[in-house]
């Protein structure tokens, strides 16, 4: 590339990169808010570090110290490590681009190292807001079949450990359940899931009263109106639900997987199993409910034994 391509000004880069995101690569417009975000603040950034608007020869004679300061300036800001991680990311990803179009080329950014992400501690609901949250779907006022849709949409990630995608993508032909389903996960790794008779039973009254017809090949949970019931809908009953009972707004439908595993491992549930129920490739992964685990009975054992309030 000329060299003279390098005095495209920052603004007319980033737009293009912009575009090309969404003409190209096709990105959802919640990741190019992202985008546009993160290298929006690294442009107000190196508008103030460098004194003037700058341009892609500004960006090609920035230093790992500049970078850094950039990230640090960040920190200051509020963020934390993963807002941080991605922002970086969103930088290298602008500069892998840039060097293809323009010739943009800066050796120093692979010098700077992503800050280290500690894994979240997964937030899983109680067993007795559990059942809390259960009882209460059906004590809405709604119709019939959808209160017995939601129970058993709840049992299915509560009972099961699904995640919502892994339950809504249940077709007509796996009803009425056995005592196991073959889910289809991340990665599309295969596993096999035991079914409470709880869950059956809460599945097979919701066939039963649900006045859409369910054909084979089609969706099994039907919304209002007919047509597949969507992630976004049991996220509202989940906020719903939470919101009624006075639950934390970790009380997500995602949180009743966690809860499936942590309360499985607080009953005994062995960790390898616990880690094949889930379709987890890493047994690091599945650990973290162990930590969870073990966090919890600390707490009890601090609270109770009367040798551990002695300091």
């Amino acid at each position: 590339m000329a060299a003279s391509d390098l005095t495209t000004p920052w603004a007319v880069a980033l737009n293009t990169f912009l575009s090309h995101l969404s003409g190209e690569r096709r990105l959802s417009p919640r990741t190019l808010d992202a985008y546009q975000r993160d290298l929006g603040g690294f442009g107000d950034f190196l508008l103030d570090h460098l004194g003037a608007a700058p341009d892609l020869s500004d960006l090609a004679a920035l230093s790992p110290r500049d970078f850094r300061a950039f990230m640090a300036a960040r920190r200051r800001d509020g963020l934390s490590p993963r807002s941080l991680a991605r922002a970086l990311s969103a930088i290298r990803t602008f500069f892998a681009y840039g060097k293809r179009r323009w010739g943009l080329d800066n050796p120093a950014l692979s010098l700077v190292e992503s800050p280290k992400l500690g894994r979240a501690a997964p937030k899983p609901v109680s067993e007795g807001a559990a059942r809390q949250l259960l009882a209460e779907t059906g004590a809405r006022g709604e119709p019939d079949w959808i209160a017995a849709r939601d129970s058993a949409v709840l049992l299915l990630l509560y009972g099961c450990g699904l995640r919502i995608s892994e339950a809504l993508a249940l077709a007509g032909r796996d009803a009425p359940l056995g005592d196991t389903l073959r889910i289809a996960g991340k990665g599309n790794k295969m596993r096999i899931v035991p079914v409470l008779p709880a869950v059956r039973e809460a599945v097979e009254r919701y066939v039963a009263l649900c006045p859409v017809p369910i054909a084979p090949e089609a969706a099994l949970f039907r919304g209002i109106r007919g047509g597949a019931l969507g992630a976004r809908s049991v996220q509202s009953l989940m906020q719903t639900l939470r919101g009624r009972l006075g639950l934390a707004e970790t009380a997500t439908p995602h949180a009743l997987r966690h809860a499936f595993a942590t309360h499985l491992l607080a009953h005994g549930g062995d960790l390898r199993a616990i880690q094949e129920l889930l379709g987890h490739a890493s047994l690091s992964t599945t650990q973290i409910y162990a930590d969870v685990e073990s966090q919890r009975l600390m707490a009890i054992y601090d609270g109770a034994h009367p040798r551990a309030r002695r300091r």
